[in-house]
């Protein structure tokens, strides 16, 4: 598996910290997309950093 990969099953279990909302995987930026907290999520090393300080604001776009 490669860094810009992601097990669908983690997916499966993964929510997001703020909104307990779904995730979508960004594959092309490396991401994991919370639409209803507007927050994107990076994902180092192949591992989802799932801390909302670490996410990127989804409010500029």
């Amino acid at each position: 598996m490669s860094a810009l990969e992601i097990d669908p099953r983690l997916l499966e279990v993964l929510v997001c910290p703020v909104s307990r909302g779904v995730l979508e995987y960004d594959r092309e930026k490396a991401e994991l997309i919370s639409r209803s907290a507007k927050l994107a999520y990076p994902i180092r090393d192949g591992v989802p950093v799932m801390l909302p300080e670490e996410a990127r604001s989804l409010e500029d776009e």
